[in-house]
């Protein structure tokens, strides 16, 4: 069995420097920004982001990864909030929210950017449980229809986001997404 050998304090910087920097330049240009340009706006060599990173499919991996994290820390704490009903809308309103903000993001999650769907989508196993809780709190409390699950709910997020981004200029953003997501309600609320 071998065992990673911890990064050098000046590695794990520069590896955290590349990742800060990509989410930023991933978000503003999508996933077609090149490593050479996350390099020099991160301050480092090309190769300090090859060899933390080998492939685009592996930065934006990894990316995925800390978001993933986060969002599962944002559904467990949702998840047992008092009020199932606006925990779940507001938890998926900023999910979808923050996506439209990142570029990479929704290309990825659309299928446009070239990386694959295991990276985009193959780090939910931690996620996953806590959304679900989410949802099943909110479904008990009446606020969201029986009908719909987790896989309902990645539809409907991938359809807020190719809708968000094809709406007409002026737009609020959002608005189409909160429409979306009146359809989640039960048909007596």
């Amino acid at each position: 069995m071998t065992t990673e050998k911890p990064l050098r304090a000046d590695a794990a910087r520069n590896r955290l420097r590349v990742l800060e920097t990509a989410e930023t330049a991933f978000a503003e240009e999508g996933v077609g920004v090149s490593f050479d340009e996350i390099a020099r706006r991160a301050g480092v060599g090309v190769g300090t982001v090859y060899r933390h990173f080998p492939t685009k499919d592996a930065l934006f991996g990894a990316l995925m990864t800390d978001r993933l994290n986060q969002l599962t820390t944002d559904a467990e704490a949702a998840a047992d909030a008092p009020d199932p009903d606006a925990a779940f809308y507001g938890f998926f309103g900023r999910m979808i929210e923050r996506a439209l903000l990142n570029l990479a993001l929704c290309d990825a999650i659309e299928g446009d950017a070239g990386i694959s769907p295991a990276t985009v989508w193959g780090h939910e196993s931690r996620f996953r449980p806590a959304f679900g809780r989410l949802l099943a709190r909110a479904q008990d409390a009446g606020a969201v229809r029986t009908d719909v699950d987790i896989a309902d709910l990645r539809a409907v997020m991938i359809g807020c986001l190719a809708m968000e981004r094809q709406a007409p200029a002026g737009r609020q953003a959002g608005s189409l997404a909160a429409i979306a997501c009146a359809g989640l309600r039960p048909k007596n609320s």
